[in-house]
């Protein structure tokens, strides 16, 4: 036999439209029922589905669990035909207890953990549902939502969740879409019952007023949320914004002077292992010199201990470089772009969102009473037909039993409806006793009393909004603050932004004696030592001393080189002083053919006084010569064949400069003459016939010039009365004191 399929015709279509009207579903597919949640149960599609189908399985908190492989087979084969890794993974994340603050599926075995490990396969692991998701699916069975058909017409799945749990903002929510995405902290569920109650009594309440209620995100990790109050007005007023968290740590004192400092709560969606790792690649890379080690002792709780390099490191100094460098600090975007009540994607603010799930609650509220008050309706209806038939029992029995079609005889001789009459035919023998009347008549008046009830409260919703509250109230209680599972655990405490910490604060303070060779070989040795000590004075053969000085190892020498360029070396990373040290060219790039004129600590002077050969200079801050790079930074740029020739630290009492040419001519002039720029030839300081500058001091004038006298002896002669040698700056001077150095240096 053959089969004639018909195949439709093709139309001609644009590409581009064709394509757009597909894109177009597909994108309305992805946002309505994939990515984005419902502002009234907070859930998504796989949640909703995933919920239901182990309500099914009545998989209650009281019963026994079953394996997930059967709920995750039950999904995908009846409500949501996708694969069954997406559903296992959503359904173990509902389960993760530091994943959602209130979880929805109570589960046995191996459900990863906070390390980041995965969760075991699914024909491992158990569960069912916790009490949370039993208050979420509260009111299924009172038409309190609407059904609608599966994909395949064979049953029906509800459309949301009606309970009175604030699931939405409570355990928070994260998806991508196409074009739009929602990101959304979880909170605290009795501040969310206060805000509610608060907006039934005053809908009109602004965001400042529901800001009273709720403080703030509350992650199932804990931390601390270190915001400004203004800051996280601004994001819940707008639906947009980000969470600054910290993690929760204390300084834990180990006796003679030594601690650590203990981790115990870590930001909201930090894997414990990464941050771990993250932490000892810092410690590796030197890029934390201040911290020694990180331990995880972690076991139910988290333990994690960052030990410092001494115990005179500063714990706040450490925490803050480990706040700006490591996710012990880490920001949780807000974007609270949900479906409404239309299936409408949009952002809401804080205030919108509670209040629409507190409008939810009320038209839940309204559809289980008309439910209630129709199941009521329908039993008085039976049981007025068993009080009649009571009544009037002997005449009930004799119809019975005498009586071919008796149904239609007691309708018309008791005035019966048809189910009233089908009812009293379907009676057991065992009902008719007399306790039974005096039963029905009880749960009749009963029944009677609370139809009135329920009219009064669909006809007046000012007994509404008290019903409400009523109820709000009764679970703010369920999940108070002290509670176990309600009870606070993220704290707000405002701080400021993370800040840059100097390398000093970084870098423990010793004092080191710094040592450079004639060749250019350095070294750092510990201690401030005699700088004419044998040791000290070790150098190789045919080498010999240049600069020695006293340092600490927080300091940042500068070097200057004959060209004009400053380099910039950290005292902590000079080779140790036990051998002759290493070349410094290894540590900048110094032009071999270059001379070094001058070393000392940046921190020695504010300002400094650079000359060159040819007489010119002028003054600069010191903080203007730091280099970056170990290219250095071009400061003084000599003009022709001159060279930078000296560099002095300013003393900041001093107010006078003096200056001697190889001609030995000495010029004394004030500090104020001399210009200060970050970079050039400068001005002239003394000019000359022959030769060129030989030495150069700045000094106090009232306290007049003191040099060193020759000899073996520490002695030195001071002239205060500078007259003969004052003048303009850029003259020649004259000859010097008698007793000047001969060798033309202070």
């Amino acid at each position: 036999m053959s089969l004639d399929l018909e195949t439709p015709e093709p139309t001609d279509v644009p590409f581009d439209s064709a394509l757009s009207e597909r894109y177009l579903v597909y994108a309305l597919s992805t946002i309505t029922a994939r990515s984005l949640p419902d502002v009234r149960d907070g859930l998504k599609p796989v949640h909703r589905r995933l919920l239901w189908a182990m309500r099914l399985l009545k998989l209650d908190p009281a019963s026994g669990y079953k394996k997930c492989a059967r709920v995750v087979g039950d999904v995908i084969g009846k409500y949501h035909p996708h694969g069954d890794a997406s559903v296992y993974d959503a359904m173990v994340r509902l389960a993760q207890s530091f994943a959602l603050r209130y979880p929805l599926v109570d589960g046995q075995g191996n459900f990863g953990n906070i390390d980041g490990d995965n969760a075991a396969a699914y024909r491992y692991t158990e569960a069912r549902l916790t009490q949370v998701a039993i208050d979420l699916m509260e009111g299924l069975d009172e038409e309190a939502a609407d059904f609608r058909p599966t994909y395949n017409g064979e049953d029906n799945e509800p459309e949301l969740f009606p309970g009175m749990f604030p699931n939405l903002l409570a355990n928070g929510a994260a998806g991508i879409a196409v074009g739009m995405a929602t990101s959304i902290p979880p909170h605290n569920a009795a501040e969310l019952y206060a805000a509610a109650i608060h907006l039934v009594d005053r809908p009109e309440a602004d965001d400042a007023a529901i800001l009273e209620f709720v403080s703030g995100p509350d992650f199932p990790t804990g931390g601390i949320l270190v915001d400004s109050p203004a800051s996280i007005a601004e994001s819940y007023r707008t639906g947009r914004g980000s969470f600054r968290v910290r993690a929760k740590w204390h300084r834990e004192d180990l006796g003679r002077g030594t601690w650590v400092a203990v981790v115990t709560e870590i930001p909201y969606g930090v894997q414990k292992g990464k941050l771990i790792e993250q932490i000892a690649t810092l410690i590796n890379d030197k890029k934390l010199p201040i911290l020694a080690d990180v331990r995880d002792e972690s076991a139910e709780d988290i333990r994690i201990v960052l030990e410092p390099r001494t115990g005179r490191v500063d714990p706040e100094t450490l925490m803050e470089s480990l706040f700006r460098l490591s996710e012990l600090e880490s920001r949780f975007s807000l974007n609270l772009n949900v479906l409404d009540k239309n299936r409408t994607p949009r952002v809401m603010s804080l205030r919108e969102a509670i209040s629409a799930w507190k409008d939810h609650q009320a038209e839940v509220l309204i559809r289980r009473s008309q439910h209630r008050l129709n199941k009521i309706i329908d039993r008085l209806e039976l049981v007025a037909g068993y009080i009649i038939a009571f009544l009037n029992l002997d005449r009930v029995i004799e119809i019975i039993r005498y009586e071919d079609e008796p149904k239609p005889v007691m309708i018309a001789e008791f005035e019966l409806t048809d189910r009233q009459a089908e009812a009293i035919l379907n009676m057991r023998l065992r009902s008719l006793r007399k306790l039974e009347e005096m039963e029905l008549r009880k749960e009749h008046d009963a029944l009677e009393k609370e139809k009135a009830e329920l009219e009064l409260l669909l006809d007046s919703p000012a007994r509404q909004r008290t019903r409400l509250k009523r109820d709000l109230k009764k679970m703010m209680d369920r999940y108070g603050a002290e509670t176990t599972l309600g009870k606070r655990r993220t704290l707000i405490e405002e701080a400021g932004p993370t800040r840059e910490i100097p390398l000093d604060a970084m870098i423990e303070k010793e004092p080191i004696t710094v040592i450079l060779s004639q060749r250019g070989w350095i070294r750092a040795m510990k201690g401030h030592v005699d700088l004419a000590a044998a040791e000290t004075l070790k150098f190789k053969e045919g080498d010999g001393p240049l600069f020695a000085f006293h340092a600490q190892t927080t300091d940042k020498l500068l070097l200057a080189a004959d060209n004009g360029r400053f380099y910039t070396l950290a005292a902590d990373k000079l080779p140790g002083g036990r051998g002759f040290g290493e070349p410094v060219r290894l540590m900048i790039d110094l032009e071999g053919e270059r001379e070094i004129v001058a070393l000392l600590p940046a921190s020695s002077a504010e300002k400094l006084l650079l000359a060159a050969t040819d007489g010119r200079g002028f003054v600069v801050k010191a903080a203007d010569v730091l280099a970056e790079t170990r290219k250095g930074k071009q400061v003084a740029t000599p003009k022709g064949q001159a060279k930078l020739r000296l560099v002095r630290a300013i003393a900041p009492e001093d107010d006078g400069v003096a200056v001697i040419g190889d001609n030995r001519k000495l010029l004394v002039f004030p500090l104020s003459e001399v210009a200060e720029l970050t970079r050039g030839q400068g001005v002239q300081l003394q000019r000359y016939r022959d030769g060129g500058l030989s030495d150069m001091i700045t000094f106090r004038m009232e306290e007049g010039l003191r040099w060193r006298m020759g000899g073996e002896q520490e002695r030195y002669r001071s002239e205060t009365d500078l007259t003969p040698w004052r003048a303009a700056r850029g003259a020649a001077g004259r000859m010097p004191p008698t007793g000047f150095p001969r060798d033309n240096r202070f």
